[in-house]
């Protein structure tokens, strides 16, 4: 029997997040986050970074946060998982929320950990009615735990299985709708997957609660080859490529304006570059806007 639709609250600083763009953080943009004119609407950070005691990585995200909206986003809770919730990780999560109250909180829709072993990768999930039934039970219990909304974003994907009874974007609605949690739709994610696995992007988009979809992503990736073909690879090393960018402006014209965030985590460019990549999603945030309107 389906779970009643519900929504939890993401927090009273959920509106001082704009659809506007924001950066991702690295620690080699403190200096430039802290002291260059040029400034994004907003920051995100990976929440494991902080689950520190102190020192000066906190210190710094500390004032920051008294000058820039911030988002945390988490790549080890491994919800997937066929091992027991990690609450250590929760409780360390939690303290970090009540330490800087950002305004979103997100996790991957993957699993990265079993037995105690972390893989480096966030691995696919077999979209099954059981494994969503194990997903609304997990999700209400973090989301329960933390007294906060859990966005999930839809993975990057090389393999998928045979079996299942949902289409991602299915599962993903599914979820949000029973479970009460939102969705952050990965655009970079999405164009990937489409091309290694041969989705329809727009079928997918259209299978998508749009309700639920609480905060876009951006970000570069990276071509292998293999064997005659390409696999596109979620690597965050460079620029938003421009099929990312068309996807991006179709994903606005269908959803509407949210909160973006421009991801890049290796090879980092200059903080201008970055910034820059966050102007660009801005215009076309305020284009999807006017023509809203």
């Amino acid at each position: 029997m389906a779970q009643p639709d519900t929504t939890l609250s993401s927090g009273a600083a959920n509106a001082s997040i704009p659809a506007s763009a924001g950066v991702g953080l690295r620690a080699p943009h403190y200096r430039d986050a802290l002291a260059s004119p040029a400034k994004p609407a907003w920051l995100e950070v990976h929440s494991e970074n902080y689950f520190g005691a102190g020192g000066a990585p906190l210190r710094i995200l500390e004032s920051l946060r008294r000058d820039y909206p911030l988002s945390l986003h988490g790549v080890g809770m491994s919800l997937g998982s066929a091992d027991s919730l990690d609450w250590r990780h929760l409780r360390q999560l939690q303290q970090l929320i009540h330490r800087f109250e950002p305004a979103l909180v997100s996790e991957h829709l993957s699993w990265s950990a079993f037995g105690g072993r972390y893989l480096n990768d966030l691995a696919p999930l077999a979209y099954t009615e059981s494994a969503l039934d194990e997903w609304v039970r997990r999700v209400s219990q973090v989301q329960d735990f933390l007294g906060r909304q859990l966005l999930l974003e839809n993975p990057s994907s090389y393999l998928q299985f045979e079996c299942g009874d949902y289409s991602e974007a299915e599962f993903l609605s599914q979820l949000a709708r029973r479970s009460g949690c939102g969705i952050l739709l990965d655009v970079n994610n999405l164009y990937l997957s489409c091309h290694n696995h041969g989705w329809d992007a727009l079928d997918y988009l259209l299978s998508l609660d749009a309700e639920r979809i609480a905060e876009f992503h951006l970000a570069g990736h990276s071509r292998n080859r293999v064997g005659t073909s390409f696999i596109l690879i979620d690597s965050h090393n460079g620029p938003v490529a421009e099929p990312v960018w068309q996807l991006f402006r179709m994903v606005l014209q269908l959803v509407g304006s949210r909160p973006t965030l421009i991801e890049w985590d290796a090879d980092l460019p200059d903080w201008q570059t970055l910034v820059g990549q966050a102007a660009r999603a801005d215009r076309y945030l305020r284009q999807s806007y006017v023509q809203a309107a």
